[in-house]
């Protein structure tokens, strides 16, 4: 992540931080527009329009071009790609998704189950110490929301799944801090094999699925 990137996006969003900045721009999603149309528009003294224009100007949100009917008149659009620049960077794609946990009984599981649904990217999961069996609940979330779980898969211990081209994500506390830095990402989700409700694995599923509709819309897999 280079820092200019970063610099970049931040004057973007202080540039937008402003009520009546970001009404001038919501006014130009929909076309392009003089000093004066803002001011009438929104209400707000000639001087004040002319200092957010720049800006936003500054920022490269916007533009300014001359009129071709009257040379004195100068028009204001939006700038697409700086929108572009606000968004996090695109992420490299692995060969492939490992999710890990403790046991590889109930949130790796989930994660994997829930990734292949997603993306097309190959994926699966390991534990650490890996249990007997998936959860019961486990597979029973996933059916729920119309995904399927193998209850006879067994769960598989992570140096027997891990290859050097994986993308490792833990999904546990206690995977995550076993691993050492050794995992790429971590997503902190709370055990629900303590409770074995079906609240808790409908939280657990709740928040692995927004982790992976996050990064599965970061990568895309090679054509």
């Amino acid at each position: 992540m280079k820092m200019a990137d970063l610099k970049r996006r931040a004057s973007i969003f202080a540039a937008l931080s402003d009520p009546t900045r970001l009404g001038i721009v919501d006014l130009l999603t929909l076309g392009d527009l003089s000093s004066t149309d803002i001011q009438l528009t929104l209400g707000v003294k000639s001087n004040l329009v002319a200092h957010h224009i720049r800006v936003l100007e500054k920022a490269g949100v916007l533009s300014r071009s001359r009129s071709e009917f009257d040379r004195r008149r100068s028009y204001v659009r939006l700038q697409p790609e700086a929108f572009d620049a606000l968004t996090p960077r695109a992420l490299a794609v692995p060969d492939r998704v490992v999710f890990v946990c403790t046991a590889n009984s109930a949130r790796s599981q989930l994660a994997e189950a829930m990734w292949r649904a997603e993306s097309e990217i190959p994926v699966a999961s390991a534990g650490m110490q890996p249990a007997a069996a998936i959860n019961a609940g486990a597979v029973d979330v996933a059916e729920r929301h119309g995904i399927a779980i193998d209850p006879a898969k067994s769960p598989r211990l992570l140096s027997d799944v891990l290859a050097e081209t994986d993308l490792v994500i833990t999904v546990c506390d206690n995977a995550h801090e076993r691993m050492g830095g050794r995992d790429d990402l971590h997503w902190s989700i709370p055990d629900p094999a303590p409770l074995g409700t079906p609240e808790a694995f409908e939280r657990a599923f709740g928040l692995i699925a927004q982790r992976i509709k996050a990064l599965s819309s970061r990568l895309v897999a090679p054509a």
